[in-house]
């Protein structure tokens, strides 16, 4: 790739990064299945020195994110790496909504002493920068899964913190195309590329991002050190999916934004969470913040955790699926997975994908009024 990205539209950088220029080439980013090269340059052994299929994927996520991308096995793997440069007796900040598989490392980690949590309410952005402080790693999930509030990051990441505190992102909601984190002053931005990234529910992959050099390389090293590198295949299908992310962004918060205006009308539903809608408790740090609303939506149902269990066994087009991001619609009732207890029972995440909005709603609509009480 010649050109920076910062010479560029990001919708044209999803589409050349990481190829070469060099003549016959491929075209393509290549599959390199190679644990170890031919000695005699800098590449050795692919779990310490990765393989050009990996380079390509950290291309073209750094470049999104304007910084030095790490790629991982998983967005946990990348999640942990960050959390594996606390000290012992370390302070964590963690939102009051957050990822399971992050509030689990943090409780897991804090029942063996390594930490202390502290969790905040997302939008009390005076409680965040008064944490920024005192806490050595600063979590922040925005939006958040599944409550999608936001987090006003251009205040809580400008805010004097303690010597050496991380401030880490969770942008994968987001995406890079809607929010930069290192922009506002984060110290790391995290993406699972399993989701938007990739977008087709055939990989996993995350991705660490920052422009701090001596975190980039501690953050690499705990990478080695735990074997924590992605598949070559799936750093394949990564860039490949990367591709399309910006025109299957578009259109699929394009259409969430009209379903969340209907689910909003609609007569069996009691709340619905997504941060377009004026109604949303962090619609105007949104606005502020964000240059897209994103493809989730939660909603509540009038009626409890069976009335939403039929809902989820009623849709058709839309599949009954965890995880988000992909050109197909999925939808669950989060407070039936272990660790949401604190959601409420009839919640339902939608993540939206590229089908026809019309056909999407049809779908959602007679799920819902077939499974009234």
């Amino acid at each position: 790739m010649d050109k920076h990205p910062s010479a560029i539209k990001p919708e044209s950088w999803l589409v050349s990064a990481g190829r070469s220029s060099e003549p016959g080439a491929p075209l393509n980013v290549p599959l390199v299945p190679a644990s170890n090269f031919i000695l005699g340059t800098e590449r050795g052994y692919s779990r310490d020195d990765a393989t050009p299929t990996w380079e390509a994927l950290e291309e073209v996520v750094g470049g999104l994110e304007a910084g030095r991308a790490l790629a991982f096995a998983s967005g946990m793997a990348a999640i942990a790496a960050v959390f594996d440069q606390l000290s012992a007796g370390a302070v964590v900040a963690l939102p009051d909504d957050c990822y399971q598989g992050v509030a689990g490392l943090a409780a897991a980690g804090a029942e063996r002493g390594r930490w202390t949590v502290q969790r905040l309410a997302l939008d009390d952005t005076a409680g965040w920068i008064r944490a920024c402080a005192t806490a050595d790693l600063i979590w922040l999930e925005s939006p958040s899964n599944p409550l999608l509030a936001v987090a006003d990051l251009e205040a809580i990441c400008a805010a004097p913190r303690k010597p050496g505190a991380i401030v880490a992102v969770d942008n994968t909601f987001a995406t890079p195309l809607n929010q930069q984190p290192l922009e506002f002053g984060a110290t790391v931005s995290l993406q699972s590329a399993t989701k938007f990234i990739g977008g087709h529910s055939d990989l996993l992959a995350g991705v660490a991002t920052t422009r701090d050099d001596a975190l980039y390389h501690a953050i690499r090293t705990s990478r080695e050190l735990n074997g924590a590198t992605p598949g070559t295949l799936e750093a394949w299908l990564a860039v490949r999916g990367a591709r399309t992310l910006a025109i299957r962004l578009q259109r699929a918060q394009e259409t969430a934004m009209v379903l969340a205006e209907r689910l909003e009308a609609h007569p069996l539903v009691e709340r619905v969470r997504y941060p377009g809608l004026p109604s949303h408790p962090t619609h105007a740090t949104a606005r502020r913040v964000l240059r897209g609303f994103g493809s989730i939506i939660s909603f509540e149902l009038r009626g409890g955790a069976e009335f939403a269990d039929a809902v989820c066994r009623g849709v058709g087009l839309v599949r009954h699926a965890t995880s988000v991001g992909a050109v197909e619609s999925t939808m669950e009732r989060r407070a039936a997975i272990p660790g949401q207890t604190h959601l409420p029972p009839s919640l339902l995440r939608l993540s939206v994908g590229i089908e026809d909005a019309e056909d999407l709603w049809a779908d959602l609509d007679q799920a819902i009024r077939a499974a009234a009480p």
